[in-house]
């Protein structure tokens, strides 16, 4: 019997390590580099592997096109990993009842606080019924919420109660969250220190067009599913 491709794919140990560096947020090759201790031809190598096999996907950073970013791609993570129980014995597929979030503070920032920091916070709020203390913030906030926001996550998760207005991040100088998670480039490059965990979701900005509103909220639906799963404990 053929060995499935996820333990052949992720069980080569670089592999396996740029996997887990990369299951905290998106990273540029020479932060994985600095984190593996790994040359970068070889880093460069293994990453290519990843993406091929689908695990992986990489994107062009709005800060510096110069940088590209690396995605680990959890469902199909979660995907081939159940393909791969199931070949072994279909008892293992069986799903446990999912982790439930303890008291935790969590700030999602990007540039205009406008659209995707908002989804975020809206979206985290919702899946946690409230239990979670969360904030959305901008380093240099638009005048106002997109109106596409309120939509999208009306018509997509029925949720009402989109954030009514923009935040700049100066108005929380001093706060202190237990995760920090940028959603785009710039604001990555640009967000100060709030204490406990900071994470980067390399995310590109919808601008005005709803159909890509409607694409970027449901990638931030699967990222705060699986922030919320394995990381908000």
């Amino acid at each position: 019997m053929d060995v499935p491709p996820f333990p052949r794919l992720a069980g080569h140990p670089l592999r396996w390590r740029l996997l887990t560096e990369l299951a905290g947020g998106d990273l540029r090759v020479r932060e994985l580099v600095a984190r593996v201790g790994q040359p970068q031809n070889l880093v460069s190598y293994h990453l290519r592997l990843l993406r091929d096999g689908g695990l992986v996907t990489a994107t062009r950073s709005a800060h510096d096109a110069r940088d590209t970013y690396y995605h680990l791609d959890l469902a199909r993570c979660a995907t081939e990993l159940t393909a791969t129980a199931s070949a072994l014995h279909p008892a293992l597929t069986t799903a446990g009842s999912p982790p439930v979030a303890g008291p935790a503070s969590v700030l999602f920032v990007c540039t205009g606080n406008s659209a995707r920091s908002p989804i975020a916070e809206a979206l985290l709020r919702h899946r946690t019924a409230g239990a979670v203390t969360v904030l959305s913030a901008g380093v240099r906030p638009k005048p106002r919420v997109h109106p596409h926001t309120a939509r999208v996550l009306r018509d997509g998760f029925g949720i009402e109660d989109a954030p009514p207005e923009t935040r700049h991040l100066n108005t929380l100088t001093g706060r202190r969250f237990d995760h920090v998670v940028t959603l785009c480039d710039r604001a990555r490059e640009n967000c100060p220190d709030f204490g406990g965990r900071a994470r980067h979701w390399s995310l590109p900005d919808p601008g005005d067009d709803y159909a890509a509103f409607t694409r970027t909220a449901a990638e931030i639906d699967t990222r705060v599913h699986h922030f919320l799963k394995g990381q908000l404990r």
